[in-house]
């Protein structure tokens, strides 16, 4: 992707380069190993750096073509090819999710919409299903496993974030509804990696030999959503041949989730390819969860002193609201501020009100609430740079 001058787009470009002093900072106190990020405005790109290590022990640099696990940033893509098949009559989302896959239904799951899965409201189980690792790396398994399940809470009445499981679901009904019966893998592939030249990124590991930074834990802190070991497993298991975690087993680059995050600036559209309305990003952006908490950080609010926040879910995207909070989204954006977030790693951004856009995936994994003040902190930075 070609860069332009940041002053073009109403960057100030000594304030944009901050960006890069900053995670170098990090890096060279030990923080974190490396980082790529990619920056843009009004469809033009200002940054794409690579910045540390790919492998701190190697002493091997990053690159901005070396390719990262990003964890749940690979969600969104989900949510993308969802809302496509909701603008093609396929899906609709009032629609339960039983009358698509009449085993969710079990145990008092009837009245689950697809709504409730992208708000995560539907009171699917927050965390990874019982299942041998062998198992959990197929979303098929994993979709089995939740229809047999009982549900955490009555729809619609508490915000419980899905780390796996809603994702699985959401891919499983895009297969059952798909005119073409095209695997998971390729539906995505066909409506938004190949049309955006999103080369560098796969579901599960990428083919061949090619390189992959490895996953290293660098935590500060008490162990919370994840434990270190478990980050590493994780890693594994999405690195495994044949692996298809929907939810979050994607390997990307900074400069590929750009590429997404400007069709999703872009209103849905980018390079004379449209995979989604204006109305369609429109509906998925807005705050539909009201004023309720999500259980997702409940565990850092007594270790960090955080008082609770609204989770502000759109449709499948995190929104940064009308409320301060510890991340992930920069403070200095509008509320209308929507995008994505990878346990300890990766997060991007969209802010439509100021036509920017913003990816960031990092190596060395930070305990996640660590991980969200980072990302805001950088993202605050690069919007600081908008000055025109």
């Amino acid at each position: 992707m070609q860069q332009v001058d940041p002053a073009a787009v109403g960057f100030d470009a000594e304030r944009l380069r901050r960006l890069g002093r900053a995670i170098q900072g990090d890096v060279d106190r030990g923080l974190y190993d490396g980082a790529q990020v990619a920056v843009g405005r009004a469809g033009k790109l200002v940054l794409s750096e690579a910045i540390g290590y790919s492998d701190r022990a190697q002493g091997r640099a990053l690159r901005t073509d070396d390719v990262l696990v990003a964890f749940s940033i690979s969600k969104q893509l989900v949510v993308a090819a969802v809302l496509s098949f909701v603008e093609r009559g396929l899906l609709s989302l009032a629609l339960p999710v039983a009358d698509v896959l009449p085993a969710f239904g079990a145990r008092g799951k009837g009245s689950v919409t697809l709504f409730h899965l992208l708000t995560h409201t539907g009171g699917v189980m927050a965390d990874l299903p019982a299942l041998p690792l062998e198992e959990l790396i197929d979303y098929e398994r994993v979709t089995a496993f939740v229809c047999a399940s009982a549900p955490e809470a009555p729809p619609g009445q508490r915000v419980i974030y899905s780390k796996m499981c809603a994702h699985a679901v959401m891919a499983s009904m895009l297969v059952a509804v798909d005119p073409e019966r095209r695997p998971f893998a390729t539906i995505i592939d066909d409506l938004i990696l190949k049309p955006l030249g999103m080369r560098d990124t796969t579901l599960g590991p990428p083919p061949g030999d090619r390189y992959v930074a490895p996953v290293v834990p660098r935590y500060r802190r008490p162990a919370g959503m994840f434990t270190a070991e478990a980050v590493a497993v994780s890693a594994q298991l999405m690195l495994h041949p044949g692996s298809q975690i929907p939810g979050a087993g994607y390997t990307t680059t900074a400069g590929d989730f750009y590429r997404f995050a400007d069709l999703l600036r872009g209103g849905g559209a980018r390079d004379g390819y449209r995979l989604l309305s204006p109305l369609s990003i429109d509906l998925a952006t807005r705050n539909c969860t009201g004023d309720m908490p999500s259980s997702l950080m409940d565990y850092a609010l007594g270790m960090r002193n955080w008082l609770p926040w609204p989770a502000y879910h759109g449709l499948g995207f995190f929104l940064r609201g009308d409320t301060l909070t510890p991340g992930p989204l920069p403070s200095l954006a509008s509320p209308r501020t929507f995008g994505g977030w990878g346990s300890g790693t990766s997060c991007f951004w969209v802010d439509p009100a100021r036509d920017v856009c913003f990816s960031l995936i990092t190596v060395g994994s930070l305990e996640d609430s660590d991980h969200l003040p980072r990302t805001q902190r950088l993202g605050d930075i690069a919007l600081a740079a908008v000055v025109a």
